[in-house]
C-alpha cells in the first residue's frame, strides 16, 4: 500500500533538525512513495542546501515552492494537493520518526478498510532523541478519542496517517489560530470519519521550554476560548465541556512561564 509524506518548513527552522527529520524517513522499514516538502515562503541558505543535499540522493523527495509564507494550515492544504497517494503520513520538519512507524501504520489501514485516521503516542526529548524527557500519551479507542475530543486534542499532530479523501471532505486545513489540526480533527469526526490511535510511541517529539511559552498570553487565550467555542457548536463538545476546557486553558494559559511548563511537565505528561 503505497503512500506520501506531507512536510513544511519555513524559514525560522533549524537545518540541523530538518537534515535529522528527513534522514528518519529514509531509515523507515517501509519506506514512502514520495515526500511532499512544501517550502512556506523564501528559506534560509542553510535550509536549502539540506533540501538540496537530500534532493540528489533522494528521488523521493518533491518540492511544492510557495511565493510568501502563508502559514501551516495553509501550507499543509497547497502540499496535500500535490500528494499522490490516497494514504498520506504527516511529519513535523524537527522531530524523527521510529523505524516501524509507517510499517505500523499501513498495516492498520490495511486491516481495516474503513479507517480514517490514525496517530500515536509520542517520546518527548530535548537535545538529542537518548535524552528523553517525557510521553505525550493519547487516547486509543474511537470511543476514547470522541471522549476525549471535547475537551482536549486526541491526536500528536506529526504522527497521524489519514486517507486524504477524509481529509478533503471535512474541508481540509483551515484556520483555528495553533489549532488548525485539532480544528481538522474535530470536522472528520463530526462526519462520521473512524479515528483511533496505535497504543505505542511512533515517533520523537522535539521539546523545550519555548513550547510551553508559545501556550501563554492573552492573545493565546482569547483564541483558545474562541476554538472551543467552535467545538461546540460544532456538536463535538457539550457546554459544559466548552466551560471546562476554556476554563482550565485560560487558567494555564495566564499562568507564567515556568509554572505553565511545570502543570505541562507534570500533569499532562508522563
Amino acid at each position: 500500500m503505497e503512500f506520501s509524506v506531507l512536510m513544511s518548513v519555513y524559514h525560522k527552522e533549524h537545518p540541523e533538525y530538518l537534515k535529522a527529520s528527513l534522514e528518519s524517513m529514509l531509515s523507515q522499514t517501509l519506506l514512502p512513495a514520495e515526500i511532499i516538502m512544501v517550502e512556506d515562503g523564501p528559506l534560509t541558505p542553510e535550509l536549502y542546501s539540506v533540501l538540496d543535499d537530500f534532493e540528489k540522493k533522494c528521488p523521493l523527495l518533491k518540492r511544492v515552492p510557495l511565493a510568501e509564507n502563508m502559514g501551516l494550515g495553509k501550507a499543509l492544504n497547497a502540499g496535500l494537493e500535490a500528494c499522490s497517494y490516497e494514504l498520506v503520513a504527516r511529519m513535523d520538519t524537527d522531530d524523527i520518526a521510529m523505524p516501524e512507524r509507517f510499517a505500523r501504520q499501513v498495516s492498520e489501514f490495511e486491516k481495516d478498510s474503513e479507517l480514517g485516521l490514525l496517530g500515536s503516542h509520542v517520546t518527548e526529548f530535548e537535545g538529542t532523541p537518548e535524552n528523553v524527557t517525557a510521553r505525550k500519551l493519547v487516547p486509543v479507542t474511537e470511543e476514547e478519542v470522541r471522549r476525549y475530543a471535547r475537551r482536549r486534542n486526541p491526536f500528536n499532530h506529526p504522527t497521524v496517517m489519514f486517507r486524504k479523501e477524509a481529509v478533503l471532505e471535512a474541508g481540509g486545513y483551515l484556520h483555528a489560530m495553533w489549532c488548525e489540526d485539532y480544528f481538522l480533527w474535530a470536522r472528520m469526526l463530526a462526519k462520521g470519519c473512524r479515528a483511533r490511535n496505535i497504543d505505542e510511541s511512533l515517533l520523537y517529539f522535539r521539546a523545550g521550554s519555548d513550547v510551553y511559552m508559545r501556550r501563554g498570553g492573552w492573545k493565546y487565550v482569547k483564541s483558545l476560548v474562541s476554538f472551543k467555542w467552535k467545538l461546540y457548536r460544532l456538536g463535538i463538545s457539550g457546554l459544559g465541556d466548552f466551560l471546562y476546557s476554556a476554563g482550565v486553558h485560560a487558567a494555564v494559559g495566564l499562568m507564567p512561564n515556568k509554572l505553565r511548563a511545570m502543570v505541562y511537565g507534570k500533569l499532562l505528561r508522563k
